[in-house]
Parts: structure tokens; C-alpha cells; sequence
């Protein structure tokens, strides 16, 4: 697979990124709210363009990846979120692709990441050949923590990655 499919749910639609994408995933990457458990470092516009071009690499490599989050209704761009193979060094997160994902702060408390991340999982279950996704929380982050436990990951190990403590959550394939 060279690039995402499109993937449906109620108020979703799920892309593939592209070039116009762009602006949207800069005000997404510099806002603070957006970055506070995702390593707290707002990304300036050469991050983001890397990011970008990252996610078009790992479905070409992986036949996996990030999608677009667009609100079926008014196309707007409301965050992004998919599958990730990051080689962060810790064990207990080889053999399996991470699960994430990352919302305007418009879009947030409103269900979406759990309507995303549900729609991920599924296709992830039909077309990863991996026992179990994973992903990590960090334990401050109650609203990604809820998205994770109703979409079916079961809360694991406390973690540390590079001096930030991360709660790991697994979910069986097909769970």
C-alpha cells in the first residue's frame, strides 16, 4: 500500500495528509494545548513539514500510518491520528505499531478521537499483521486515557521515556 485509504464513520472522514494540509497541521503542532502530553514542545514549521513528510514515508515503508481527522460535514480539519512504528527504544512497545492521536483544541470533548480512533483500530485489525496495538499516555492525560480504555486498550506498565513518565495501554487484535 502507498497511501492511506479513506476510511467513514458518522462525522469523520479519514485521508491521507496532503500538501494543503499543511497550515492546518502547523496550528496544530504550535498550539500548547495540543502538545501538553505529547511531549510539550510546541513544532515550528520545519517539524511540521518533516511530520508531513514522515507520514507520507510510512505508508509507503509500512502500508500503515496517520490519517487526517475532516469533519464529514463541513471538510474541516479537526486533528490527526494513526498508526506508528516510532523506535523509541523501549522494549515493551516492539512488535507492535503505536496507536495515536492529536486533536484541535476546537474538536476536543466532543467524541471525536474516540469516533478516530475506533475507525483506526478496526482497520488496523484487518490489515496489520500484529498481535496487539499499543499506546502510551501520559497519566496527567485523563481524555486520551478514556479514548484509549473505550476503544479497547487495557491499561499496562508505567513507562519512562526519556524522563517522562508514560502509562502503556494494550489492545488485542480484534478486542
Amino acid at each position: 500500500m502507498t497511501s492511506a485509504p479513506i476510511l467513514h464513520t458518522d462525522r469523520l472522514i479519514l485521508r491521507a495528509h496532503r500538501l494543503s494540509d499543511f497550515d492546518a497541521c502547523l496550528a496544530l503542532w504550535s498550539d500548547p494545548g495540543t502538545v501538553r502530553f505529547i511531549g510539550g514542545q510546541v513544532q515550528g514549521e520545519q517539524a511540521v513539514w518533516f511530520r508531513l513528510l514522515r507520514y507520507a514515508g510510512q505508508w509507503a515503508l509500512l502500508g500503515h500510518g496517520f490519517w487526517v481527522f475532516e469533519d464529514r460535514a463541513t471538510g474541516a480539519f479537526l486533528g490527526e491520528g494513526g498508526l506508528i512504528e516510532a523506535r523509541r527504544g523501549i522494549a515493551a512497545l516492539e512488535g507492535a505499531p503505536e496507536v495515536g492521536w492529536a486533536l484541535a483544541q476546537a474538536a476536543q470533548g466532543r467524541g471525536i478521537a474516540t469516533e478516530a480512533v475506533e475507525a483506526i483500530v478496526r482497520w488496523a485489525d484487518a490489515h496489520v499483521d500484529a498481535p496487539c496495538t499499543r499506546c502510551i499516555i501520559e497519566p496527567e492525560n485523563e481524555a486520551s486515557i478514556r479514548v484509549a480504555e473505550k476503544c479497547g486498550f487495557v491499561r499496562g506498565d508505567r513507562l519512562d521515556d526519556d524522563g517522562t513518565a508514560l502509562i502503556l495501554f494494550e489492545r488485542a487484535r480484534g478486542s
